[in-house]
């Protein structure tokens, strides 16, 4: 099966172990992906040396989501390899016959420097059986195999050496060239063509070899100064000779040694995989595989390829986007590790100044609905502001968000009460990671390209941005008729806006303090109207405000003996909308209108429909927090106290619904925090009445 790997299209591609040498190939409409496996040396090996043990072979179908399909070739169980001689190097894998074969060296039991070996499988993932013995006639690393327009195979391999292979393709033909090589006062005879004589090759190795448009392409790393590049040369004949064209990527930045790679086409695109040391920048023995597209010009030649942390790929908004793999920033954007010991939480831009920016492109919206928010884990050296946009630095905006919490409470800035006892005790969060959240001003169609800008005064770190959709709470009610859900919770309501409340008064929200608030006029009829969906309402009443800082708590102001009366106007809207819980969720729908979650009051109410009069049941309802409710005008039942939502926390004494239209309402307050309702009817046996319907009186 394999396993998903928690991966996105940036480089490097594998981000939970070090993958070096990739050999890439199509199979099956998949790329397979066959690198070796960099670890850290044991005790006992050399420790600034490459040390690999084993293969994994990874796969994808869009080059962003890669699958592990685990270990395929370990060094301990192939009979011809030295025990724990850690001297698995660079592999290749090629489908003939029905087969696949996996192409690898490593140092042999027998001794000899190094010698390949092949392993054959069904399947592209294995489970690959290692042949008892090495290729006869190579001695070398780094093998390549190239199944030419001519119908034969050639392997390639060292320092681009070439043979052609029998039709078992496990031994060497008995037709390829001979040269004798002398090493010092020591002559060798050597099996196949040297197609890098005439081409520059100091210390060249890694030979990959492929056809395009008839002709045949020899590309290696070689090292042109201090560390390797990679060149290429083309032929008519796959055992050349080769005419050097130039460069395919020159020497990395960072002066990794080495680099190793391959080329294929997928979908019509070809693609440069090859390795660098990202994830471990002090040791260029640890590297990872990246990926960039590569460009053919008219007559064949390849245009050189420039690293790039986004790598390819198209990125699904709805997975994690690791946003210091961008595409292109200003001259000020820095990037590096977030954690130099675990490497693999992988890396941080900042951001400086107001006007910095980078952009992250080949995003893809078309699962993002209107309903979404944006997940994203930044830091920053104070407060300030900064902005997900579409396309470029001027463009629309995706989503703002504003970090108001991070100055110390010695600042002058400080937000209000943080002079007091808890002041004091706030943390600072100045360079440390938040997850922030906010709701999208806009949502992009289909593929496009994001920017962050930092719009205000402070440095600004991004590690992820994530978008995500809201779970489906609500439905817009439909015009016929619905009955309870199997348990008897009632679905369809009329749910008002809610009515900014801040209750700082009493927060544990006594019997008397309810009745008083819950039978107060805050609109004209609302213990009488059948609202509408759509239908507005203005609010009016009298509310006291509490002094900032005043509270409960240990260090609060005392609450004043004249507090302040303000007349509190808001205009609000009813909606119509069937719950998709049994739970009605009061704050996902404040918070879907652009509302205020906490602090409120909210109204509801539902029109049941009875075909016979229903005697002898009790209202059941749990709120978080307090609610009271009301049966055709009366009250019927209280829930005090600040709670949480449980479902039949509460029930009436007995009642009747009488036959016809039963008008149910409900108020429901919270204080600091969420709030959510359930309801339901119960016989005098504990089981849900279920025998009627409610309407939507649209």
């Amino acid at each position: 099966m394999g396993v998903p790997l928690a991966l996105s299209a940036q480089n490097p591609v594998i981000r939970n172990q070090f993958t070096a040498d990739p050999t890439a190939r199509v199979f099956n409409n998949k790329v397979y992906l066959y690198p070796s496996h960099d670890i850290k040396p044991p005790v006992g090996q050399r420790q600034d040396w490459f040390c690999m043990e084993d293969y994994h072979v990874f796969s994808s179908e869009n080059l962003t989501d890669w699958t592990d399909h685990g270990m395929i070739v370990t060094q301990n169980k192939v009979p011809w390899v030295r025990p724990n001689s850690y001297s698995m190097w660079a592999p290749d894998c090629v489908y003939r016959n029905g087969k696949y074969y996996f192409y690898f060296p490593s140092a042999p039991a027998a001794g000899g420097g190094f010698a390949v070996g092949v392993a054959i499988a069904d399947n592209p993932e294995g489970p690959f059986i290692p042949e008892p013995e090495p290729i006869k006639g190579i001695n070398g690393i780094d093998p390549c195999v190239l199944q030419a327009s001519d119908g034969n195979a050639y392997i390639f391999w060292g320092n681009g050496r070439c043979a052609k292979l029998k039709e078992n393709m496990k031994e060497l033909a008995d037709d390829n060239p001979k040269t004798t090589v002398k090493f010092g006062n020591r002559e060798m005879e050597m099996v196949g063509a040297n197609c890098l004589e005439g081409l520059p090759n100091r210390q060249a190795e890694g030979p990959f070899a492929f056809e395009y448009n008839g002709n045949y392409y020899l590309t290696y790393p070689y090292v042109r100064e201090n560390t390797e590049v990679l060149g290429y040369a083309m032929s008519k004949n796959p055992m050349g000779p080769y005419e050097y064209k130039g460069l395919i990527m020159a020497e990395h930045a960072n002066g990794c040694w080495t680099n190793h790679h391959s080329i294929i086409n997928y979908k019509g695109q070809w693609y440069l995989f090859y390795h660098h040391n990202d994830f471990s920048p002090s040791d260029d023995k640890r590297r990872s595989v990246c990926i960039d597209k590569l460009t053919f010009n008219a007559d064949g030649t390849i245009q050189e390829v420039k690293p790039t942390m986004r790598g390819v790929g198209i990125n699904k908004a709805t997975e994690k986007i690791e946003i210091d793999r961008y595409s292109e920033a200003s001259s000020d954007v820095t990037t590096q590790l977030i954690d130099t010991v675990n490497t693999f939480r992988s890396y941080q831009a900042a951001l400086p100044k107001k006007g910095s920016w980078l952009r992250y492109n080949d995003v893809d919206f078309s699962d993002i609905t209107g309903d979404s928010y944006l997940i994203m884990s930044v830091k920053a050296s104070g407060n300030t502001t900064f902005s997900i946009r579409e396309k470029s630095a001027s463009g629309k905006v995706i989503a703002k968000i504003t970090l108001d919490n991070i100055v110390p409470p010695e600042t002058p800035n400080a937000p209000a009460g943080g002079g007091g006892m808890m002041g004091r005790f706030r943390r600072d969060m100045r360079g440390q990671w938040l997850t922030q959240t906010t709701t999208l001003n806009y949502v992009p169609k289909g593929v496009t390209d994001l920017v962050i800008t930092n719009d205000g005064d402070a440095e600004v770190a991004v590690d992820y941005v994530l978008f995500k959709n809201r779970p489906k709470y609500f439905s817009p009610s439909t015009s016929a008729a619905i009955a309870p859900d199997s348990e008897g919770f009632i679905h369809r309501w009329m749910l008002l806006e809610p009515i900014n409340k801040p209750n700082s008064g009493n927060t544990v929200f006594t019997d008397s303090y309810l009745r008083e608030h819950f039978n107060r006029e805050y609109f004209k009829g609302q213990q009488t109207i059948l609202p509408k969906d759509g239908q507005k309402v203005q609010a009016v009443f009298k509310q006291e405000q509490a002094p900032a800082g005043f509270g409960r708590g240990f260090g609060q102001q005392a609450q004043p003996a004249q507090p302040e009366v303000k007349t509190v106007k808001q205009t609000l809207t009813w909606h119509a909308l069937d719950s998709e819980n049994m739970n009605v969720k009061l704050f996902r729908f404040a918070e879907k209108y652009g509302e205020q979650v906490y602090g409120v009051l909210f109204w509801a109410v539902t029109v049941i429909d009875c075909p016979e009069e229903i005697k002898d049941v009790r209202l059941a309802v749990g709120s978080n927090s307090a609610s009271m409710w009301w049966l055709n005008g009366e009250e019927t039942l209280l829930l005090s106290g600040d709670r949480r939502m449980v479902k039949d926390d509460a029930m009436s004494k007995r009642i009747t619904l009488k036959k016809g239209r039963n008008v149910l309402r409900g108020a429901i307050i919270n204080g600091p925090g969420m709030s959510d309702f359930c309801v339901r009817f119960l016989d005098e046996k504990g089981n849900p009445v279920k025998n009627y319907t409610i309407i939507n009186n649209k």
